[in-house]
């Protein structure tokens, strides 16, 4: 099918749309556009087959005339909602605000809305109850931001839908798309920089159980432990928040081994040096600590943190590209992506102290 070119009609008078109130329709559009409702809709729904001119006019006819189509009518007409669901943990939290952020601007850069349920717990039970009620409003996919370890108990809420789960570590449903940070090669490579700097042992501070992100990170520092030999210290498990890092940093002061910490989050890693120095130890003098995700404020604090930037942007743009592709039939190529994440070195990281090296207790 070729481009529409159409010819030129004529203009209505200008009283003509002045003696109504009534809102702009599409009628109007194509009367001031001087094209047909049919051309107007395929603008309006972004279908191809319309030429750059006529496009451009009929956009700038929906301008003047401040149209605004009525997604409802149009989705009669086009059985298509053009509305992507979005399930998220109800949390103001750097990660999952990020995400969100990224899908609505892709979304929206695409030519569709996003419709958000935030849940309460982020448990199995809710996140499914959401997604049920997404589907029933008959949006084209779902893109799940959730703590959830693993989804398969929920994978029957969405058939026929595709999914992008965000950050996730593992799910049965070959069909759905997998995006997330290297977050296990992030903890790694904190486990190995510490350990480069002559401490014997790192002590993690992990996230919430049940974590995709958190149990990711665990994973990395545990093998960066095991394959340079070194004992592995109990996990101590924070909820996210620096008041969680605070009170384990006050715990883990007492122990005269400790030299090197490695915190899941920045806010936790920001705890635990106030509770270090509240403690009488020097960061990073006494113990070096190494946070994650690089906060604004990560360089600025008294004693800059040494932490893993992930880039949360990213993540959201190259799951929406899988997701939209797979809304519009086109091929998706790989469902699984994992975005780079970078060691960012700064004050808060030193050589071991000698006199700290005892290793006694682990």
């Amino acid at each position: 099918m070729s481009a529409d070119h159409e010819p030129a009609a004529a203009a209505p008078p200008p009283a003509e749309r002045s003696r109504s109130t009534r809102p702009p329709s599409m009628v109007d559009v194509a009367r001031a556009a001087q094209v047909s409702q049919k051309t107007v809709s395929r603008v309006v729904n972004r279908e191809p087959n319309v030429s750059p001119e006529v496009r451009t006019r009929v956009l700038e006819a929906i301008a003047s005339l401040g149209f605004r189509p009525n997604s409802a009518a149009r989705a009669l007409v086009t059985n298509r909602t053009r509305t992507i669901g979005m399930v998220s943990i109800g949390s103001s939290l750097l990660g999952p605000a990020s995400i969100v952020d990224g899908v609505e601007k892709a979304a929206r850069g695409a030519g569709y809305s996003l419709t958000l349920v935030r849940t309460a717990s982020g448990g199995a039970d809710d996140i499914g109850a959401a997604m049920d009620a997404l589907v029933a409003q008959g949006v084209e996919a779902i893109v799940i931001s959730e703590p959830a370890d693993s989804l398969q108990r929920i994978g029957h809420s969405v058939p026929g839908i595709p999914v992008l789960a965000v950050e996730h570590r593992e799910n049965e449903d070959d069909d759905w798309i997998l995006v997330g940070a290297d977050t296990w090669g992030g903890a790694r490579s904190a486990t190995e920089h510490l350990l480069g700097l002559g401490h014997r042992t790192v002590w993690h501070v992990a996230g919430p159980d049940g974590w995709g992100t958190s149990e990711n990170r665990v994973d990395g520092w545990r093998a960066a432990l095991l394959e340079s030999g070194c004992a592995v210290p109990d996990v101590v498990r924070g909820d996210w928040t620096a008041s969680s890092g605070y009170e384990i940093g006050l715990s883990l002061a007492t122990r005269d081994d400790l030299t090197a910490v490695f915190a899941a989050n920045d806010d936790m890693a920001v705890g635990l040096i106030h509770a270090f120095e509240r403690s009488g130890l020097s960061v990073p003098d006494d113990v070096s600590v190494v946070g994650f995700d690089d906060i604004g404020t990560a360089g600025f604090l008294h004693t800059p943190l040494t932490t893993v930037r992930q880039d949360f942007a990213e993540i959201a743009r190259q799951g929406m590209r899988r997701l939209i592709a797979a809304i519009e039939g086109r091929h998706v190529g790989s469902r699984q992506a994992s975005v780079p994440v970078q060691l960012i070195i700064r004050e808060s990281t030193a050589r071991a102290n000698p006199r700290r090296r005892t290793l006694t207790g682990l």
